[in-house]
């Protein structure tokens, strides 16, 4: 099994062996803007090149150097090439429920904590791609009612900047991106109400004006 892991792993369209076992990997890449760039995905980006160090250029030789192998050694390689196969990005088009369930219970065995991974939401990988709404609920959730009142008025490129500042350090995830059955994090309210920057403080929409946006069709990578 390992043997045939690390051939999908590290060789481009290597079949030495036997075994009808296919793993599919997914590349942080290819989903939220700046995902790839975090502390977690360079982790893995550099475990990957220091495994591929001790392997063979050929994959005839790999048979003989896994076996080589020490039984811990032989253990994490076969970890992290497990690890390379995990999926569980939710997408509308494509519904996976089990899946889910099972990487509820994976995140859940290996105490899996997005923020302290270093996730938080910006405008490019979260705030800007969903509705007014939502940005109100992620605020509100983190800070409380009143500041996500100070933004309410705002237009949505500003509202989602503000909300990005207003949501730095707090810990705060969306609901995809949470331990199933843990609650958002919610900062205790400063001792005074926060106050929007005054460049954005008198930014009122007109009276009787409804800053209504129809939900933007793509979906972030997370959902």
């Amino acid at each position: 099994m390992l043997h045939a892991l690390c051939l999908n792993a590290f060789y481009r369209y290597a079949a030495s062996t036997c075994l009808e076992i296919t793993a599919k990997q997914s590349a942080l890449s290819a989903q939220a803007p700046g995902l790839a760039e975090t502390a977690s995905a360079k982790t893995i980006d550099a475990r990957h090149a220091q495994w591929a160090k001790q392997l063979p250029e050929t994959p005839a030789n790999l048979w003989d150097t896994l076996t080589a192998f020490d039984s811990d050694s032989q253990s994490a390689l076969f970890a992290h090439c497990a690890s390379l196969t995990v999926n569980v990005v939710k997408e509308p088009w494509n519904r996976r429920p089990d899946a889910f369930a099972h990487g509820d219970q994976l995140a859940h065995a290996v105490g899996l904590d997005m923020a302290a991974a270093g996730w938080k939401p910006t405008v490019d990988n979260y705030l800007g791609r969903v509705p007014k709404a939502r940005i109100l609920e992620a605020v509100r959730e983190a800070k409380g009612e009143h500041p996500a009142q100070l933004i309410d008025h705002l237009k949505k490129a500003e509202m989602a900047k503000e909300a990005e500042r207003l949501l730095d350090g707090t810990g705060w995830l969306p609901e995809p991106l949470r331990l199933a059955g843990s609650e958002p994090a919610v900062t205790e309210p400063a001792s005074e109400p926060e106050a929007l920057p005054d460049f954005l403080a008198g930014d009122e929409d007109d009276a009787g004006t409804a800053d209504y946006e129809e939900p933007e069709p793509h979906a972030i990578a997370a959902e």
